[in-house]
């Protein structure tokens, strides 16, 4: 397999920037997902690395070698798309040996492949079948198995799950997941969905207008975020972000616009902040972090105005405001307990667990 090296690379459409500057490396065996909302650039960095898509300026390396001018059929590469593609005329086993014969394979070595695919992949029952005899999952399946049959150095996703519904999503990531550590090959994946990209990636690369915002595990960047766009990226629901200021009265806090939240901030890496008092801030934490029950110091009471419970099984999402304040903010919280809508509730910040980014360029503090 291979490792695969982005250095400094630039996409341009006449005036318009679609990637930024993207210098990333993954290494050889690593499953390494690209992450955004629609038109980041995610989609294009994979074309780029398949070769689909010129780059303007810098470099793609794949295996130690430069590739900016080697045509796709060349790179030894995989793409698996969002549409399955498949011959309809033909069966699965014509549609997995296909690009095998076109590239004059022996048919004892096609063979060979295809039935390791099809068993990897548990389609072998199916190879006599042609697609319009396949459930959208079994079809996905057939897709991969076209690629693996091919051995290539990276293999690369391109939204592979989209056209899916949602039990077969998590079902064929879990499939994707396994066929990682079992081809043990370099995987590249491309995906909107942050629930995807953290339960399926080494690590994440996380882009945003064309640049990229941050590249790690998927914990870290869940509980290390770079910036205000990666904290709200990552996370269901979205991390709340509360505007305010830092005071400085013999300990430090935060205190939302309003005046009406003042949250103590005890922790060692805000202790030794060094901005002044007053300085604009957001606060950002995540639903999760804000309780019904006061579980340690750390966890500030605060009254608030319950406006919308939602259900969902195991937990309910709570949506609700502080005092003087038409901000919206969410909570996640055990199903044994559900505020009554329209209610004034207690519910507890947990004050170690809260981001602060600077105000006027949303890097974290």
């Amino acid at each position: 397999m291979a490792n695969v090296t982005l250095d400094h690379v630039f996409k341009r459409y006449d005036s318009n920037i679609v990637v930024n500057d993207a210098s990333i490396e993954i290494k050889d065996k690593e499953f390494v997902v690209l992450v955004g909302p629609s038109g980041c650039g995610k989609s294009t960095t994979l074309r780029m690395i398949a070769g689909l898509e010129e780059i303007s300026e810098g470099k793609i390396s794949i295996d130690n070698t430069v590739v900016n001018d080697v045509p796709p059929k060349d790179r030894d590469i995989a793409m698996v798309f969002q549409n399955y593609a498949l011959y309809p005329h033909m069966t699965v086993y014509e549609n997995l040996a296909f690009g095998l014969k076109m590239r004059k394979y022996p048919k004892e070595d096609i063979h060979q492949r295809v039935t390791s695919a099809a068993s990897i992949l548990g389609i072998g029952e199916m190879l006599e079948r042609k697609p319009k005899a396949l459930s959208g999952g079994q079809r996905q399946r057939v897709a991969l198995g076209r690629a693996i049959v091919r051995r290539p150095k990276v293999f690369l996703f391109d939204e592979p799950l989209s056209n899916l519904d949602a039990n077969l999503r998590v079902q064929m990531r879990t499939e994707i997941s396994r066929l990682h550590k079992q081809l043990e090959s370099t995987m590249i994946y491309v995906t909107h969905d942050q629930i995807e990209a953290m339960s399926m990636g080494d690590r994440i690369v996380v882009m945003n207008k064309g640049v990229v915002q941050q590249c790690d595990t998927p914990l870290t960047i869940y509980n290390r975020p770079v910036n205000q766009f990666v904290a709200g990226f990552i996370g269901s629901p979205t991390m709340n972000f509360i505007s305010g200021r830092i005071v400085r009265d013999g300990q430090v806090s935060f205190h939302d616009e309003p005046g009406t939240l003042k949250l103590p901030l005890t922790a060692e890496r805000f202790s030794k902040l060094s901005l002044p008092d007053k300085s604009p801030v957001t606060l950002g934490i995540r639903p999760e972090h804000i309780s019904v029950r006061q579980q340690s110091d750390a966890f500030q009471r605060v009254r608030t105005n319950i406006e919308l419970t939602e259900p969902v099984g195991n937990e309910i999402i709570v949506y609700f405001t502080l005092p003087d304040s038409k901000l919206q903010l969410i909570s996640r919280v055990p199903s044994d307990v559900e505020p009554q809508r329209g209610s004034a509730y207690d519910l507890y910040f947990d004050t170690s667990r809260v981001h602060l980014f600077d105000k006027a360029n949303e890097r974290a503090l």
